[in-house]
């Protein structure tokens, strides 16, 4: 099951929860409903009306009516009788307004729902709100092909992009066919067109290796690990060459660097391009 099933089933579970909790809050009421009296005030009420002297049962319907028509027969009207007005007895407290336990109800929904709303609105933003494209951790370009070339010379060998973390380097075509065992095919695409990207984290502890024009190796300033110009190791303490990104190119000659695929540097004592210390090194000196 995906996560985005099981998000989507999460939610509904919710929202059934959130109903079921409202409808057995709100039977849990002692306000029988607006304006309704409490038993205890019907009682005082029935008590005052005993006390004045008031029949408090009520007759039957088809005695009323009879009473009615009796009261119509003949031309005398019958006396008022001289009925005392009810004493006021103050209504109960709790069955005006909103009652304490109706309040913490109404919030303990209103909070609940809110927080389901605010859930479900943000996995629906989520899920539906298109993704990032672009920069490091997907297909990035870096330029044209030729710019590229142009920017390693002018660069005396080292090409940085900084979008992709990566250094950019010449690798040389006659030396293709001793990468082809040790290499994937991801990178052998971009190698065969003469170029190779090198991630700039060392797999030592993760620095930023800089590039040393003058050895034209890279050299980690941070514990000494050194790499020749296309990332293969060549001393210190990392456990391996440099890591790599695959190279693409478009059919109108740019470069993209794909940084969501990290190839893993090639063992120890890999050289296939044959390049040693081209001058003095930057940091220390190498350790075959």
């Amino acid at each position: 099951m995906s996560a985005t099933a099981v998000i989507i089933i999460a939610v509904v579970v919710l929202v059934v929860l959130a109903g079921a909790s409202f409808a057995t809050l709100a039977r849990r009421n002692d306000i029988r409903g607006a304006g309704a009296l409490s038993d205890e005030t019907l009682a005082r009420d029935r008590a005052a009306r005993r006390a004045a002297g008031i029949e408090s049962k009520v007759s039957a319907g088809a005695a009323v009516e009879a009473e009615a028509v009796a009261a119509r027969v003949g031309t005398a009207l019958a006396p008022a009788r001289n009925l005392a007005p009810a004493p006021f007895v103050p209504a109960d407290p709790e069955a005006i307004g909103v009652s304490r336990r109706q309040f913490f109800n109404r919030a303990t929904i209103s909070l609940m729902s809110a927080g389901i709303g605010a859930f479900a609105a943000a996995s629906f933003v989520g899920f539906l709100w298109p993704t990032k494209t672009g920069g490091f951790g997907g297909k990035v370009p870096i330029g044209r092909y030729d710019d590229i070339v142009s920017g390693i010379r002018q660069g005396q060998g080292f090409f940085y992009a900084p979008i992709a973390r990566a250094w950019i380097t010449e690798y040389p075509v006659d030396a293709v066919a001793k990468a082809e065992g040790l290499y994937k095919e991801s990178m052998l695409v971009g190698m065969r067109r003469g170029l190779i990207a090198s991630y700039q984290k060392c797999p030592h502890l993760g620095c930023r290796v800089p590039q040393c024009t003058s050895s034209q190796w890279f050299e980690c300033g941070c514990h000494g690990s050194q790499y020749n110009r296309v990332g293969e190791k060549k001393g210190g303490p990392a456990p391996r060459g440099m890591d790599h990104f695959p190279l693409e190119f478009t059919a109108a000659g740019d470069v993209i660097v794909d940084t969501g695929t990290i190839v893993q540097g090639t063992p120890i004592g890999t050289n296939t391009t044959g390049q040693e210390a081209e001058g003095p090194h930057c940091v220390g000196a190498s350790e075959h």
